[in-house]
């Protein structure tokens, strides 16, 4: 707690003054352009990973990342993908999943879960995952099973947040893209679906051309 109340003293005293402006511009509304969801594990941080300030991003966060389908919870999940897309009007939904994540550790070894039935609970709205990689990727070692699950995941829950009705709207009319990343921890690298190749590619290799192009065909399936 000591380090915590440290740092509120040194953002008050010098953070805070060095952009009153913004926080004066922030207490009059947000207008964010990006629903961020992404997994509750401390090592992630979007603000950091993508360089934004307070009022960029919009952010979703549990353990695995995890969209349950539309209706199937009664948790924040759906009320906060509702209130990004219709209130606010998000231009992009990011899902992005994360190396050495321990929900879908726990997903591949539900024995693990034993001591956590709540934890267990929540990860049967990644069933999708679990049986896709189980019954597609039988012949990998266990990080690459790891690396697949953690990949299959961020399209599972990508198809769940489609069935939410304020996105399927707004995907219709092309007013909404969703992209699909995975960041790797140990190295900084993000990884995005590529639809047209079928595969997650290194996100600063992609061209900001080819980034436009392939995100209206995301938008468009």
């Amino acid at each position: 707690m000591l380090k915590l109340i440290k740092g509120l003293q040194q953002f008050q005293s010098e953070v805070f003054h060095s952009h009153k402006e913004l926080f004066e511009k922030l207490a009059k509304g947000q207008n964010p352009e990006i629903l961020f969801i992404t997994c509750s594990d401390s090592r992630i941080n979007p603000n950091m990973l993508t360089q934004t300030e307070p009022g960029d991003l919009f952010i979703l966060r549990n353990a695995g990342n995890i969209i349950p389908p539309y209706g199937a919870a009664n948790g924040g999940e759906g009320a906060t993908i509702e209130y990004a897309v219709a209130a606010l009007g998000v231009k992009h939904i990011i899902v992005c999943g994360h190396s050495h994540c321990g929900a879908m550790k726990g997903l591949l070894h539900p024995e693990l879960l034993s001591e956590l039935p709540s934890v267990s609970s929540w990860l049967n709205h990644a069933e999708s995952t679990r049986r896709t990689v189980k019954e597609n990727y039988k012949d990998l070692n266990d990080d690459q099973l790891m690396n697949i699950t953690i990949q299959e995941n961020v399209l599972s829950q990508i198809d769940n947040l489609k069935t939410h009705p304020a996105v399927a709207a707004r995907l219709s009319r092309g007013e909404i893209t969703i992209h699909g990343w995975v960041y790797k921890i140990e190295t900084g690298d993000v990884f995005s679906y590529q639809q047209s190749e079928g595969q997650f590619s290194p996100l600063v290799d992609i061209p900001q051309t080819e980034v436009r192009r392939r995100a209206k065909l995301t938008a468009t399936s």
